[in-house]
């Protein structure tokens, strides 16, 4: 099983692969720089190298990068809209350095404007992306949101739209964040509730666009679309919820990535309320 956590990088990221190792990850997704900062210095590339080092030593299968909150591809307003271009260009060039295939990003909000301006500006985005990075070895990965505010991507149709238009649908994934999806309104809980969130998947995007998913529990009821996270088993989306998913043979190769409350501190109570609700047959 791929399970993992996202980690701080305060302190460099060669630190991070022992740390997860010592909670019992074997996965990791980071921020490639201060989130709350359009661009940063370079890396340190001794750091980097150190990073990639631990990782084979520590046993780190995969590390999957976040990109900055303030990116936003479906903003109406011109400068903001090509700042989140430019941003998500600088984040490629550094996952691409720290030999991360994959960026994670919210597909956006289009604060007012419509889900249609929006989803195609998000499409217009991605294209300049792919046209201005040198990066080919770096995929660009759409999160499903829960929909709270304006954001786009609380519908798999919409992920589905922006893949099919995009100029370069391979360079395009998936990422599946649980807490999202049921605020959205998909049920993970019941059998029934469960097999058809994942039949609408398969037929909207597709298992094999998916490489991540935030396994997170659910502050807020089915359908709220509110975006509040909640440790494994101990909000609305429950031990059963959790249970369809983990013992789900299409999520067998596909990374988990906790994103719960309390961080990297917490995730062996999350890991330890896996290992109860299977009785030590995932983990």
């Amino acid at each position: 099983m791929k399970i993992g956590g996202h980690m701080s990088i305060s302190g460099g990221f060669s630190g991070i692969p022992e740390r997860a190792k010592s909670i019992g990850l074997n996965c990791a997704q980071v921020f490639t720089k201060n989130q709350r900062q359009w661009i940063s210095k370079p890396l340190n590339m001794d750091d980097v190298i150190l990073f990639q080092e631990n990782s084979k030593k520590y046993g780190l299968l995969i590390t999957v990068a976040h990109a900055s909150y303030l990116v936003n591809l479906a903003a109406p307003d011109n400068e903001n809209w090509e700042k989140s271009i430019k941003s998500m260009v600088h984040e490629m060039e550094r996952c691409s350095q720290l030999k991360i295939p994959y960026l994670i990003f919210h597909p956006g909000a289009h604060m007012g404007k419509g889900e249609d301006f929006g989803l195609n500006r998000i499409v217009d985005a991605i294209d300049k992306i792919i046209e201005l990075s040198e990066v080919k070895d770096v995929n660009i990965t759409l999160e499903t949101t829960a929909g709270q505010g304006t954001n786009l991507g609380y519908k798999f149709e919409h992920l589905n739209y922006i893949i099919e238009k995009v100029s370069d649908e391979k360079r395009v994934n998936v990422c599946m964040d649980t807490c999202h999806i049921f605020a959205a309104g998909y049920e993970l809980r019941s059998e029934k509730g469960y097999e058809n969130t994942m039949n609408e998947f398969q037929n909207k995007i597709g298992f094999e666009k998916l490489v991540a998913v935030h396994l997170n529990d659910s502050e807020k009821a089915l359908g709220s679309r509110v975006d509040r996270h909640a440790q494994i088993g101990y909000g609305y989306i429950g031990r059963q919820g959790f249970k369809n998913i983990l013992l789900d043979k299409r999520f067998q190769d596909v990374p988990f990535i906790l994103e719960t409350p309390g961080g990297e501190e917490l995730y062996p109570q999350d890991l330890n309320v896996i290992k109860e609700i299977f009785e030590g047959e995932i983990l």
